[in-house]
């Protein structure tokens, strides 16, 4: 009888498991909304966020545009409204986040679609390991930006034209680079965390001084390059063996200090590498670009 009684407490503990696990509900997070947009053949998801503020007054929000969304949107939204204190520390601005494709992995999508150059056609060369499906697609995703995320989000949201913000990190800053270099006027603020100018041997590095020379008289931006003090050669464990990240991002602001129309801020955050520059990099960013009315509360 003892048996019996373990093993019917046992089937009803089991039974209520699994009550409670088909009475769950995923986590939302409140003021987002998902569009879908349509992208050679594939489907993009575009995330946006708005503040609590949107709803109550008129005004125009500024924006801020960020690649690689299911790590950095949720990120960057949790530190607007814990540290920006609804305005006073950091002003509210609309935050928008470029997803990845279903279909894709992570990896695929965003080898495919930030990098700059196909680095599949040509033979490899030595230390090479470009293991992913395509590169090479930036070109046509910021065509994308351009003429399909950008209009959506105009004709939906109330946006200062002239505070639109792109953020990217690592290939997403690769992508970030591209459009500035060829279509400036898209963003006023570009932010340009751990570039990967490694890519293909630094081939738009090494573009960049005649794409510079090119751009239109009155192009006009404000550059913000971020990278971590650990991401050069150097003898620990968080430092890269090789790459030099740090150095080729101050190659790059050299290239555009003496460039008319261009503004430019870098940092080099100490004790950070490429997995850990990101938060505090936001942080600082949000603050440096989008200050609160105040007066600045630490909590």
């Amino acid at each position: 009888m003892q048996l019996w009684g373990k093993i019917v407490l046992l089937l009803l503990l089991s039974g209520f498991g699994l009550c409670c696990m088909a009475q769950t509900k995923p986590v939302t997070l409140s003021g987002t909304a998902v569009y879908e947009l349509s992208f050679q053949g594939r489907t993009y998801p575009v995330w946006v966020d708005v503040p609590k503020s949107y709803s109550s007054n008129k005004q125009d929000y500024p924006l801020l545009l960020v690649t690689d969304a299911p790590y950095a949107f949720p990120l960057i939204r949790s530190i607007r409204n814990r540290v920006g204190q609804q305005g006073r520390n950091i002003e509210d601005f609309i935050l928008v986040g470029l997803a990845y494709p279903a279909t894709d992995t992570p990896a695929a999508s965003r080898s495919r679609d930030y990098t700059t150059s196909d680095v599949k056609e040509r033979p490899p060369r030595a230390g090479e390991n470009f293991d992913q499906p395509a590169y090479g697609n930036a070109p046509a995703f910021t065509r994308f930006i351009a003429t399909q995320v950008l209009p959506l989000l105009q004709q939906h949201y109330r946006l200062d034209r002239q505070r639109q913000i792109y953020l990217g990190h690592s290939y997403g800053a690769l992508l970030g680079t591209y459009m500035l270099l060829h279509q400036p006027q898209l963003f006023s603020h570009y932010v340009l965390s751990s570039p990967s100018y490694w890519f293909d041997q630094g081939k738009l590095l090494s573009e960049a001084p005649a794409l510079l020379r090119a751009l239109p008289a009155g192009a006009a931006a404000r550059v913000w390059l971020y990278s971590g003090g650990f991401e050069q050669p150097g003898p620990t464990a968080r430092h890269y063996k090789n790459t030099n990240l740090v150095g080729d991002m101050q190659r790059f602001e050299q290239m555009l200090r003496p460039v008319k129309g261009l503004q430019v801020k870098s940092a080099v955050l100490d004790g950070e590498d490429h997995l850990t520059v990101f938060p505090p990099m936001v942080t600082r960013v949000m603050l440096d670009i989008l200050p609160g009315h105040g007066p600045y509360t630490s909590g």
